[in-house]
């Protein structure tokens, strides 16, 4: 292996959150600007150590959106992985080829007003939205594509209304 491939994947929890109304909850990048293309995304996250990653989904929820009211409902039971287009590797100095990443649905129990993108010090996102889970694969950025697009087909259960 050389080059890209030969680095390694970095370790990543994801969250699909989905309201009472079985909508999914889309966040806006901070870091990218208005103009940007492929702003939204899925509250995701590192692993840290040898923490679990259904640990990991939960405190990066709060790190991410400011709220833990959730339920687990379910979760993709393999690690699904992408790679960073070479850009992107040598934005973040070339340490992961990209990442592998464990998928989870989660119930959100709380109010909107619960949903606290400013909690910590140094906010991921800027704007968040409820949206249907088919819209997901079109606004993930290419390289993620296929990932939100299986979240689609396995999640597809829980974007039903809870009856709330």
């Amino acid at each position: 292996m050389t080059g890209a491939t030969a680095l390694p994947y970095r370790s990543n929890v994801g969250a699909a959150l989905f309201s009472r109304a079985g909508k999914i909850l889309v966040a806006r990048r901070a870091d990218l600007g208005p103009d940007a293309a492929y702003q939204w995304q899925l509250p995701q996250g590192g692993i840290d150590g040898d923490e679990d990653p259904a640990a990991a989904v939960l405190r990066e929820l709060d790190e991410e959106i400011g709220t833990t009211a959730v339920e687990l409902l379910g979760e993709i039971p393999e690690w699904l992985s992408y790679d960073f287009p070479p850009d992107v590797v040598a934005k973040f100095g070339a340490r992961h080829r990209g990442q592998r990443q464990r998928w989870f649905a989660l119930r959100f129990l709380g109010t909107d007003d619960m949903i606290r993108l400013d909690a910590h010090a140094h906010p991921e996102f800027d704007e968040w939205r409820w949206t249907e889970l088919s819209s997901i694969p079109a606004l993930a950025v290419p390289f993620k594509r296929p990932i939100y697009e299986r979240l689609v087909r396995d999640f597809a259960r829980f974007a039903k209304t809870d009856g709330a």
